[in-house]
C-alpha cells in the first residue's frame, strides 16, 4: 500500500507542476478539472449506469456509478471526478476493492487488472453525501431542494460549468461523451422522478419507487439530470423529419391547464428548428419538457422549464423590440440547445460560444420561420444592447474557463452578419443543416467550426472570426462625402480584416469592400448602411 500511495501522490505532484508551467495564475484544481490529463486520455467512455437514492428530507444522495470504458493505451491509473462534500466510499472491479487517493475534486484509482489496449472494462464507484445546494440555479448550480405550493418536495439538478461531479462521480470533461447511459433513481413513494431518455420501468418498493431511464445516444455529463416532484404527465406525437417523435411533458399537478396551453409552442419550435438545423438529434430518446424550481436548462432529451408559463424571459423581452414576447424564451432557447450543446458539443468550455452563440441565434431563426425575416432581424439587432464587449468570447483552454457572456448575443449577431455575407438564404440553411450532420453527436473545437463554415460558405473567414471571437474590437466603418465622392475605410480592426458590407447609394443596393486603407466611390444622394451587419459607423 505504501508504494501505491507514493505512485499516486507523485502523479498529483506532476499534474501540479504541469499546471504551474502552463499558467501560474491558475490553480492545480483548475488544471485537473479543465485539461485532458494523462489519467483521462488513455480510456474512452462507453457506458454509465448511475444508480442512486435521493432523500429530499435529508438533502442526501447515495448509490453508485458503474463506468464501462475502452482501453486506448495500457495504463493503470484512472482519474475520476467527484466534488466535496460528496465522498467516494469504495471502488470495485471484478469483486475486488481498488485503492485510490483523493485530492479535492480528483480521485486517482489504481487498477489492479492489467489494462490491455482494446479491452472493455468496468469499475463501480460507490459514493454518498450531501451535495452542494444550488444558490442561484442554473448559474450557481447543484441540487435545488424546494417545495411546491402543496408542500410536496420539488427537486432538480443543474450543473453546467460547475460540473456534473458536483453530484455524481464521472469523467468530468466535455471531450469524452459516454455512448449510452442507464439512470436509476430511487425516490420517496409519493414523488415521480424524470431523467434523460426513455422510461423503461418503475420498481415499487415498500416506501420508495425506483425509476429506470435509458439514454440511447451519447450524452455530455452536465446534460444528465434528476427531477423529482408531484408530476402529472401528458404527451403528443410530432410528425418529424425522421418519423413520429414523442413529445412528453411533466408538470406540477396544479399547472397542468397552463402547461397544455403554453407548451403548444413545443411543436412550433420543433417545426422551425428541424427546418433550419435538420432532424431532432435524439429521436430514439424522445423529447421532454420538465417543470423545475429554477428558470431552465438544456438537459438532453429532458429539457427543464421554469419560465412561469409566460412568453419572453420571465415576461421580459430581451431585445426591446416586442418580438421577444412572441415566444416563450425557455422553450425556444433551451430546446435549441438540443442541436447546439447536446448534438454538437464543445470539447473545452473555452469554446462555449458554440453552444450559446448558435442557440441565441436560434431564437432569431424561430422568429424568421414563424413571423418573417424582418421580425427576426429586428429581434437579433435589438439584442445588441445586451453586448458589453468586456472580454473576448473565447475563454482560456485547458482550465475550465469560459469566455465573456457576450457569447450569447454577440455570438448571435456574428452569425446574423455571416448570413448577410452568404446572401442566399437556402444556402445558409443548408450550411446549418450540414453542420449538424457533419458533427452529429460529436464534441468539437472552435477551429473545426470555423473551418467548416469557411469551406461550406466558400469564404475565407479567418480574420472574420479572429476579429469577432478573439478581440473586443467592433469594426467601425469610417466615411466622409466630398464632391460627389464617398471615401471610406475600416478602423478598430485586426490586420487583414476586410469584411464587405452592403449599403444603399443613389437608391441602389451595392457592396462596399472596406479595408484599413481609404477607398473612394462615386456617389450622389444619401448613403444608408445595412443594419444587419454588426459594425459601428462613423461619419466624418
Amino acid at each position: 500500500m505504501g508504494r501505491i500511495k507514493r505512485i499516486i501522490a507523485a502523479l498529483f505532484i506532476t499534474s501540479s507542476l504541469c499546471a504551474q508551467k502552463e499558467d501560474t495564475s491558475y490553480t492545480k484544481a483548475d488544471y485537473l478539472r479543465g485539461s485532458i490529463t494523462p489519467e483521462r486520455e488513455w480510456w474512452d467512455l462507453n457506458y454509465y449506469h448511475l444508480d442512486i437514492e435521493v432523500e429530499p428530507d435529508k438533502k442526501y444522495i447515495s448509490g453508485k456509478n458503474t463506468i464501462r470504458y475502452k482501453v486506448l493505451k495500457s495504463k493503470q491509473i484512472m482519474q475520476i471526478d467527484l466534488q466535496p462534500p460528496m465522498k467516494i466510499e469504495k471502488v470495485m472491479s471484478d469483486d475486488e476493492e481498488l485503492s485510490f487517493k483523493s485530492s479535492g475534486n480528483v480521485h486517482l484509482i489504481l487498477l489492479d487488472k492489467k489494462q490491455e489496449e482494446g479491452d472493455f472494462n468496468e469499475i463501480e464507484v460507490y459514493y454518498s453525501g450531501y451535495p452542494k445546494e444550488a444558490v442561484r440555479a442554473p448559474w450557481d448550480g447543484g441540487f435545488s431542494w424546494k417545495k411546491d405550493n402543496n408542500d410536496n418536495h420539488f427537486v432538480a439538478t443543474s450543473c453546467q460549468g460547475l460540473g456534473a461531479s458536483v453530484w455524481w462521480p464521472n469523467k468530468d470533461h466535455m471531450y469524452d461523451e459516454v455512448d449510452s447511459m442507464a439512470i436509476s433513481i430511487t425516490t420517496p413513494k409519493d414523488l415521480t422522478n424524470v431523467s434523460n431518455g426513455r422510461l423503461r420501468k418503475v420498481d415499487e418498493n415498500e416506501h420508495t419507487k425506483t425509476y429506470h431511464w435509458f439514454v440511447n445516444n451519447p450524452i455530455n455529463n452536465y446534460g444528465v439530470n434528476v427531477n423529482m416532484g408531484d408530476y402529472v404527465h401528458y404527451s403528443e406525437k410530432y410528425p418529424g423529419e425522421k418519423g413520429e417523435l414523442d413529445l412528453d411533458y411533466y408538470v406540477l399537478r396544479d399547472n397542468l391547464k397552463k402547461a397544455k396551453k403554453q407548451f403548444k409552442q413545443t411543436a412550433k419550435m420543433m417545426e422551425a428548428f428541424e427546418h433550419w438545423f435538420g432532424p431532432y438529434p435524439f429521436y430514439e430518446d424522445g423529447f421532454k419538457l420538465v417543470e423545475v424550481p429554477y428558470l431552465g436548462m438544456e438537459h438532453q432529451s429532458s429539457v427543464t422549464y421554469g419560465n412561469k408559463y409566460q412568453n419572453g424571459y420571465l415576461g421580459n423581452d430581451l431585445s426591446g423590440t416586442g418580438w421577444g414576447l412572441k415566444f416563450d424564451f425557455i422553450i425556444i432557447h433551451e430546446a435549441g440547445h438540443e442541436w447546439f450543446a447536446n448534438n454538437i458539443t464543445y470539447k473545452d468550455i473555452a469554446d462555449m460560444w458554440i453552444h450559446e452563440g448558435f442557440t441565441a441565434y436560434s431564437e432569431n431563426l424561430y422568429l424568421d420561420y414563424h413571423f418573417g425575416k424582418e421580425a427576426a432581424a429586428d429581434y437579433v439587432i435589438g439584442t445588441r444592447a445586451n453586448i458589453r464587449n468586456d472580454k473576448p468570447i473565447i475563454g482560456r483552454y485547458n482550465l475550465n474557463k469560459k469566455g465573456s457572456g457576450d457569447m450569447y448575443y454577440k455570438g448571435a449577431n456574428i452569425l446574423h452578419t455571416l448570413r448577410q455575407l452568404i446572401e442566399d438564404d437556402e444556402k445558409w440553411r443548408n450550411v446549418l443543416r450540414g453542420m449538424n450532420k457533419k458533427f452529429y453527436h460529436q464534441t468539437v473545437t472552435t477551429e473545426q467550426i470555423e473551418s467548416f463554415l469557411s469551406q461550406e460558405t466558400g469564404i475565407d473567414l479567418t480574420e472574420f472570426f479572429e476579429q469577432y471571437l478573439r478581440t473586443i474590437k467592433i469594426p467601425t466603418l469610417e466615411y466622409k462625402t466630398e464632391d460627389s465622392k464617398l471615401k471610406y475605410r475600416y478602423i478598430n480592426i485586426i490586420k487583414g480584416f476586410d469584411m464587405p458590407v452592403r449599403v444603399t447609394m443613389d437608391n441602389k443596393e451595392k457592396w462596399l469592400f472596406p479595408t484599413s486603407e481609404w477607398k473612394t466611390e462615386t456617389m450622389s444622394g444619401k448613403l444608408e448602411i445595412n443594419r444587419n451587419f454588426y459594425i459601428n459607423t462613423k461619419a466624418l
